[in-house]
């Protein structure tokens, strides 16, 4: 997904308040995204619309972080999240050599969210996290890192990326 020739976790705040958000991530329910981690001691709020992108990340790190085959994502703009309560910070390297910090329930452990130095405008909630009635209503149409898909996940989503776009 781009917009003015650059993906979108490249475009600066300004224009990130400007981009289109597509009606199809997710449907009618009002923003702002809540959610809070596993023993709600960590509790967070983006302000916005519409996330960016609604997605799943099937790089290693995000399978090892999740535990699963893959993270469902909701990329938002960093300026919109507020989060409260104890937060743990992990950093790691992304493929692109760029940090990336992971961040967590220092009570429970859950993760919130990834943080990547490589696109510092946008920040990747983990869709699990979100309020109940805010994730049913989740309409993912991205995969990312599609080279680490694993082999028994048949579904196949609307715009395939083989690595990070």
């Amino acid at each position: 997904m781009t917009w003015t020739g650059r993906p979108v976790w490249h475009l600066s705040e300004d224009e990130l308040k400007s981009y289109p958000k597509p009606k199809s991530h997710i449907s009618q329910f009002t923003m702002p995204l809540t959610g809070h981690c596993l023993c709600k001691a960590v509790t967070y709020k983006a302000d916005v619309d519409a996330p960016i992108i609604t997605g799943y990340d099937h790089c290693d790190d995000c399978q090892r972080q999740s535990g699963s085959t893959y993270s469902l994502v909701v990329v938002v703009p960093k300026a919109s999240l507020t989060i409260n309560g104890p937060i743990k910070k992990w950093t790691g390297t992304a493929a692109s050599g760029n940090a990336v910090h992971r961040l967590f329930c220092s009570e429970c452990g859950s993760p919130i969210a990834h943080d990547p130095d490589g696109a510092p405008e946008i920040i990747a909630l983990k869709g699990g996290t979100l309020d109940t009635e805010i994730k049913k209503t989740l309409k993912p149409e991205h995969e990312i890192w599609t080279a680490g898909k694993l082999p028994f996940c048949q579904e196949k989503l609307a715009h395939p990326h083989e690595f990070m776009p």
